[in-house]
């Protein structure tokens, strides 16, 4: 007979493995030649000579003897019969025996925790001639400390979700319950967590992996589909947490468009995980955000098959890397520790906000004794958060409603108070996040696939429903564009700021412009210091002067900023630095608050490089690599030469050209009898080149005599400038005098 080691997996004490290898009730191992103890009290000790039924009986039994004791148990070596190579002898050993191997160079960089400390404990069962298993050896003494009983259910041998378990978890994550929630239940179901019989950590991968299972065959479609989008479209970025045969995690994918939409519109992002609270029958979560006519765009998809934090960190770093890792100013998500703990690690420059949604909607839940007892109090409360416009005004009015109410000492309002700077807006003004007011409430997260994908939807119909929103969204899209091109809007003012906007500005941006500037006829300017370069105005409507905002703004600059900071929030100038440009007679809008992602040419332009995922190595060297990334490069010219007639015929002579650089690069390496006839068309492609090199050097000496006057003009234009201000500073000196 020969002896053989197993290759056993090594695990950690809290490793999230969830049974053993082959996993058995606890209390079912068969027939046991010596009595079993009473529930409640300690199992027999083994003893040399013990038999079982099976080898599986002697694996259970030993597990449950360990429990009772205070350790952990794993399988070790077997020894196989010569005559027909089945298991006959089989060593089961406390977890902590033998020692891990020294960390090589290809191993995992994290430093795992020290489980292996040399611990003789075993049992070693044999196979008889009758077909029994016998205990051949027994070792009771360990050389470490034992678990106590109540931390004995962390122990990875003795963590097993157990069908009634399983089958309440099945029940509370089709309600939308997530891991943490679905163990707080189990707790207060099992009468403490000792009595659960396993972890969190199993719980969430048995909430994972149930589902894969739920996906089934919808699942594959879906992969099926993802597979031939990239096969046909190098453009297409997929990726799978393990692979596409065997996925262990999440997936995520995202087109050309959305990489270009990205490069346009990737200022402010939001992460959707809406599937959560509504119930939904697949994990879909798209990455969008808002295009130049306030319309939602997309940036990804994913499917979450698992939410550990470092499935989300994976999910984060794989969509980064797809937008060319350029990082977002802002990002929103729903409320989550875990989701916001990777949030921080991937995207640690980047303002992370919560959906106001999704905090309303919790407070219906945690409050709902105080909503039906006071019905003055979701007004108020939604007063509170939405209308307070400085931070001594919420702060004031959050302490009146906790004392109005006597909820001071509730729990889930003070962890709110706590994160408040995350998901009130008067704490988050100061940020892009691309909203048309910093007051409005919000929706939810969910509207690019509103009434496409919603809580009925299977896998199955995944893919047909996300074609038609995708297709619907291009075509609200293009019918935006048409109507801010071949409508004119109506002016409503004689002031030339408001018709060079309706030029700049697409439709839905300029209306809201136009709103603004209207209002500013209602809200008169009044300095207040005029003492250094810049002049402070206070700004308040008719009537309402307890409501006041202060501008303080640059004359010679002509640069505001608003204590609304409406501009910085929303990208749109507010009606208060309007009034104050009013009354210092700017006639039109400056540079600085025309933001391009709003105007019609928002799509137009040299673009930021969205579309090539960083290369290293020698990846260049492959075939597939190469026309990878001249596929990328092609979408981005392509989608710069539609936008006019001008630009395309551009477009097209430069595509001939670049076309015959390189069949002629071609013809220059192959052999060199390759034959006359390509001799020969390679001199003629090398003459047009020279021709095509003396027009642009000729380009390039106008480009530089152009250079040359506009510098001159700059200096000229700087000069100017700097006499102005100093006839502008003797005039107000003479003026104190």
């Amino acid at each position: 007979m020969d002896f053989h080691p197993v290759n056993v997996d090594e695990f950690d004490d809290d490793a999230t493995a969830l049974d053993l290898e082959n996993p058995l009730p606890f209390h079912d191992y068969g027939h046991v030649d010596q009595p079993v103890s009473a529930p409640g009290e300690p199992n027999p000790e083994p003893f040399e000579g013990m038999g079982f039924d099976s080898e599986q009986s002697a694996r259970v039994f030993y597990n449950s003897y360990a429990r009772c004791i205070g350790f952990s148990t794993r399988v070790s070596v077997y020894q196989r019969s010569r005559r027909d190579g089945s298991i006959i002898c089989r060593q089961i050993v406390c977890s902590r025996e033998g020692f891990r191997r020294a960390a090589g160079q290809n191993r995992s960089k994290r430093q795992r925790a020290v489980t292996r400390v040399g611990c003789r404990a075993q049992i070693t069962v044999k196979k008889q001639s009758s077909g029994k298993w016998v205990v051949s050896k027994f070792v009771k003494d360990h050389n470490h400390e034992l678990v106590p009983a109540d931390k004995v259910h962390c122990l990875r041998s003795h963590r097993h979700v157990s069908g009634p378990a399983r089958s309440l978890i099945d029940t509370l994550q089709a309600a939308g319950m997530g891991p943490s929630g679905v163990m707080s239940v189990l707790i207060k179901e099992s009468g403490g967590i000792n009595n659960v019989g396993f972890t969190k950590v199993d719980c969430q991968n048995y909430m994972s992996s149930s589902r894969q299972r739920t996906l089934g065959s919808g699942g594959q479609v879906v992969f099926d589909y993802l597979k031939r989008l990239q096969n046909e479209d190098p453009a297409f970025f997929c990726a799978v947490q393990g692979d596409f045969d065997n996925p262990t995690g999440n997936i995520f994918w995202a087109d050309a468009h959305c990489r270009v939409n990205y490069n346009h519109f990737g200022d402010t992002v939001t992460f959707d995980t809406t599937y959560r609270t509504n119930r939904y029958r697949v994990p879909f979560a798209p990455f969008t955000g808002w295009n130049h006519h306030g319309q939602p765009v997309l940036f990804g998809c994913a499917l979450l098959l698992n939410e550990s934090e470092s499935s989300f960190v994976w999910l984060f770093r794989t969509w980064l890397a797809a937008m060319s890792g350029r990082h977002p100013i802002s990002i929103t998500t729903d409320q989550d520790r875990i989701i916001g703990a990777a949030v921080a690690q991937v995207f640690p420059e980047t303002r992370h906000r919560f959906c106001r949604w999704n905090v309303f909607r919790e407070a219906l839940e945690k409050l709902s004794d105080v909503y039906h007892s006071h019905p003055t109090f979701e007004a108020e409360f939604q007063r509170c958060i939405n209308l307070t416009e400085t931070v001594d005004e919420f702060e004031s009015c959050w302490e009146f409603l906790l004392l109005q109410y006597g909820l001071g000492g509730n729990e889930w309002l003070q962890s709110m108070y706590n994160t408040r700077k995350h998901w009130v807006p008067v704490y988050l003004r100061g940020t892009f996040f691309g909203e048309m007011s910093i007051t409005q409430g919000s929706d939810g997260m969910n509207s690019y696939f509103d009434g496409y994908i919603n809580a009925s939807t299977n896998a199955q119909g995944l893919i047909k429903q996300y074609e038609k929103a995708v297709a619907s969204r291009y075509e609200k899209e293009v019918k935006a564009d048409y109507d801010t091109l071949n409508a004119s809007p109506t002016l409503k003012t004689p002031s030339p700021m408001e018709k060079q906007a309706a030029n700049l500005y697409t439709k839905k941006i300029f209306m809201k412009f136009q709103e603004e500037l209207v209002e500013t006829l209602a809200y008169p300017a009044t300095a207040i210091d005029d003492t250094g370069l810049k002049v402070t105005y206070r700004v308040a409507k008719f009537g309402e002067d307890q409501k006041a905002h202060f501008v303080k703004f640059d004359v010679f600059r002509k640069k505001a900023s608003c204590s609304c900071q409406m501009f910085e929030f929303s990208g749109i100038i507010c009606k208060h630095v309007l009034a104050v440009f009013r009354v210092t007679n700017v006639l039109t809008l400056p540079s600085p608050y025309i933001l391009k992602r709003w105007t019609r040419n928002a799509k137009s332009g040299v673009t930021v490089d969205c579309c090539n995922v960083e290369i290293t190595g020698n990846s260049l060297e492959s075939y597939a690599a190469r026309y990878d990334n001249l596929c990328h490069e092609a979408i981005k010219f392509v989608e710069e030469g539609t936008e006019s007639i001008h630009a395309f015929n551009i477009a097209m002579d430069a595509l001939h050209e670049a076309a015959n650089k390189v069949a002629c690069s071609i013809i220059k390496n192959f052999p060199s009898n390759s034959g006359q006839q390509n001799q020969s068309g390679s001199k003629e492609r090398e003459k047009k080149i020279e021709e095509l090199n003396t027009e642009v050097e000729y380009a390039s000496q106008r480009c530089e005599g152009y250079r040359a006057k506009l510098m001159a003009v700059l200096k000229d234009m700087e000069e100017q400038k700097l006499k102005l201000t100093v006839k502008v500073r003797n005039v107000r000196l003479i003026l104190k005098d």
